[in-house]
């Protein structure tokens, strides 16, 4: 009898070992680009993080070391219901691994919940709001690309301090415009500027008439448009419609995207002031995966900054993924791993993930091009100056993250 209970118990410990033995060397990963893929956002995510997130694949060399690696596409329509409801499904039916991208702040932070819920990971590239390194941080996500407190010490600071010390906000009704608005707001008074007021538009809008009107009449040396994509390009159209530049006042994109001028020219954009993480010009590496991206892409466009960290984020995943042994499909185990990991890549070089989920590396402030300083169909951009990754991004002992209470 004390044989067989013997036998028994050592029967069930081998099976306990067999299935953590599969476990550790599965190698299977689904991967979710959810994103705008027909909206105002779509030429800065859409089709093109599908790409970027196929190229990490390719680039992974993974698939030749017999992993299996799938990624599927959704349209969020910018709607937090629709991008949450996606999101489950992926988890709960189409047994997806890891989400990527996800621009729009209200839906990135509804999929962020999502996420954390069912053990996944979230490498965010697209959204801006800062909260989700902060208040609202989880040991699932990952925030890679930019943030609003980035942008807003980075280009308004830089406003400021050259003299642009009143401001009026042009403000997109919803999470990002609200984060992007507070986070610039807390620069310019702390280095001795002043809001003179705001007015909030909604998203995806077409006419900003009355909203420019009002930043006209306040007399504010600054105008920041706290908004992106289509709603940036056309508030800036119709600026120069109304002779605001002209007139004295200037206008400060927060956060522009290499679509952006392109869709307005540079007869529009010209002498604009903005912050990236991500410039395709930059370096021979940057230049390298900028043609191999532009041979697939619509309209042989060249890589967003967005498009840019849905690629280097994954492959600093299948790094995680790799040094694990296999894919447990443990979103915070693989999300730690990749904390502990420092990030280095072509695109954005090197830098860490901080305990929060923070990404950290250099950021760029960059001015637009006159046209007769450009070379070419995407030479838009030159660079006025660097800052340093351990500048750029919220100080950890700002972050209002739990998880660096632990």
């Amino acid at each position: 009898m004390k044989n067989r209970i013997s036998a028994l118990l050592l029967g069930t410990a081998l099976t306990f070992a067999t299935a953590g033995l599969a476990l550790a060397q599965d190698k299977t990963v689904k991967i979710g680009a959810l994103s705008d893929q027909s909206g105002l956002y779509s030429d800065l995510g859409g089709p093109g993080s599908t790409l970027a997130a196929q190229m990490a694949v390719e680039d992974s060399g993974l698939t030749a070391k017999g992993w299996k690696i799938d990624v599927i596409s959704g349209d969020h329509q910018n709607k937090p219901d629709i991008g949450s409801t996606i999101a489950r499904q992926w988890f709960d039916v189409d047994k997806v691994d890891i989400i990527v991208d996800v621009p729009n702040s209200g839906v990135a932070l509804a999929v962020n919940n999502v996420v954390k819920e069912k053990n996944g990971v979230y490498i965010n590239s697209g959204a801006a709001t800062s909260d989700l390194t902060n208040a609202q941080c989880t040991p699932n996500t990952v925030h890679w690309t930019y943030d609003t407190y980035m942008l807003a010490h980075s280009t308004g600071q830089a406003l400021v301090k050259s003299g642009g010390d009143t401001w009026f906000f042009l403000t997109a009704d919803y999470a990002f415009g609200a984060a992007l608005e507070r986070d610039t707001t807390a620069v310019i008074t702390a280095n001795g500027g002043k809001v003179l007021g705001s007015v909030k538009h909604p998203l995806n809008t077409s006419d900003f008439s009355s909203f420019l009107l009002q930043a006209q009449s306040s007399k504010a040396k600054i105008i920041g448009l706290a908004n992106a994509g289509g709603d940036t390009t056309n508030s800036i159209k119709q600026a120069a419609e109304f002779g605001i530049v002209s007139g004295g006042q200037k206008l400060a994109a927060l956060l522009l995207f290499l679509t952006d001028v392109k869709a307005m020219g540079l007869d529009v954009a010209q002498g604009l002031n903005f912050t990236e993480t991500f410039y395709w010009d930059m370096n021979d590496q940057t230049r390298t995966f900028a043609k191999r991206f532009g041979e697939r892409s619509k309209n042989h466009a060249m890589p967003s900054m967005v498009q840019a960290g849905v690629y280097a984020g994954l492959r600093h995943y299948f790094k995680a993924l790799e040094a694990l042994g296999g894919n447990p499909h443990d979103g915070a185990k693989v999300v730690e791993k990749m904390k502990s990991i420092p990030t280095e890549d072509d695109l954005f070089g090197k830098g860490e993930i901080q305990p929060n989920g923070r990404a950290i590396h250099p950021a760029y402030l960059f001015e637009v091009k006159k046209p007769s300083e450009s070379k070419g169909p995407w030479d838009f951009y030159k660079l006025v100056a660097t800052v340093p990754a351990d500048q750029a991004f919220t100080p950890l002992s700002e972050s209002k993250c739990a998880l660096l209470k632990k």
